[in-house]
């Protein structure tokens, strides 16, 4: 029996330990001939042995029309291209479907996962931590969902990081669908797209808390950065408690209920952060290059030496949307002299303009609010 074929027998098998998994597939591969009493030799039930039977020719086909793409690779549990991190964990997928580079998924990663309905502060600071995180070296992995996943997958394209995206469907069936530029991006810039489910499997409720366990298996930690008390963002953080992975949490405003989730996080006991290096720095045993790669990149926005213009005005313009004429108030200057002040400081990139105002991009320590007039 050809490699392809025992690799998707051996995948459509429910039920089956890490370990028999592990040994069925060193049998498969020494093997030629696989009978009925090889299987039960290793304790497939009769509906085990019926699942490894029943193959659809059709998807053996497909795989190997897929496979004939360069970047396109099948990789099982045993092989060297595994990756090791997903090896460590109970229950792992006897096998990968990916597009792109595998080296991607052998590099530190760190999973970034969140709300689907995000509000600007999370894109905000979601964007920026995952920016950093890359600087620094990590690959981001996470689901490729709308929200906080594909926030983080094009912040670290935007600063030429790596990014891993795990699917809850098929290779050939990318959701959402408004994602299929983003996944291209992904895979053609030194990434890759994974997924354990046949090609062309569509989408379904049960198979995304499965994806979830994989992007906190390929992770040295995760960072959850806005969640309900009912998202799966928190089966992901609940996956990585399960694997000895580190948990983050941003924190969030009071009575968003984007920061529930994140806020009992921080609660059960995940590592609150304010800032990228929080979390760099809990890695440090395990990521040894570390401190070679972190103070200058890390601190570079934010660094004394970047002109600080207005700082009385930019004390006064806070995390979440600030008007203009609250900017005014508080610095005791009139509307039009803020205005112009605050049109510099976002040329100079220290605050974004949004509807209903500005909000704060980058943290200057040295800073204070005034609340003059207040």
């Amino acid at each position: 029996m050809e490699r392809i074929e025992w690799m998707l027998r051996l995948a459509n098998v429910k039920g089956l330990s890490s370990r028999l998994v592990r040994h069925l597939a060193v049998t498969l591969q020494d093997n030629a001939h696989i009978d009925d009493d090889l299987l039960l030799d290793h304790g497939l039930s009769e509906i085990q042995r019926q699942q490894f039977r029943e193959l659809c020719p059709r998807q053996l086909e497909r795989t190997h029309a897929w496979l004939a793409h360069e970047q396109h690779h099948l990789v099982a549990c045993i092989e060297e291209h595994y990756p090791t991190t997903l090896a460590e964990i109970s229950r792992r997928p006897s096998l990968l479907y990916v597009a792109g580079s595998l080296d991607a998924l052998q590099t530190p990663q760190l999973g970034v996962v969140g709300s689907r309905h995000c509000t600007h502060y999370g894109k905000q600071w979601g964007s920026w931590f995952t920016q950093q995180l890359a600087l620094s070296g990590l690959t981001i992995t996470s689901g490729l969902a709308r929200g906080i996943d594909g926030v983080a997958h094009r912040a670290a394209l935007e600063v030429q990081g790596k990014t891993v995206a795990v699917l809850g469907s098929g290779l050939q069936y990318i959701y959402p669908k408004n994602h299929q530029t983003l996944a291209r991006e992904i895979m053609n810039s030194g990434g890759a797209l994974v997924s354990e489910f046949p090609l062309d499997m569509a989408p379904h409720p049960v198979n995304f808390p499965r994806r979830n366990r994989i992007i906190s298996g390929l992770s040295l930690g995760v960072l959850v950065i806005e969640a309900t008390l009912k998202s799966g963002s928190l089966v992901t953080a609940r996956y990585a408690l399960e694997q000895n992975r580190n948990v983050y949490a941003l924190p969030g405003a009071l009575g968003n209920p984007g920061s529930e989730g994140t806020h009992w996080l921080i609660q059960q006991g995940a590592l609150l952060v304010a800032h990228p290096n929080n979390i760099l720095e809990d890695l440090h045993s395990t990521l040894q290059w570390l401190p070679d790669s972190t103070s200058e990149t890390i601190y570079s926005q934010d660094s004394d030496d970047v002109p600080l213009p207005f700082a009385t005005v930019l004390a006064n313009v806070g995390d979440e949307v600030t008007p203009v004429d609250v900017v005014a108030e508080r610095a005791g200057q009139p509307v039009p002299v803020i205005a112009a002040h605050l049109l510099e400081l976002e040329l100079a990139g220290w605050i974004a303009a949004v509807p209903g105002g500005y909000v704060r991009l980058r943290r200057a320590c040295h800073v204070r609010r005034t609340y003059v007039l207040v």
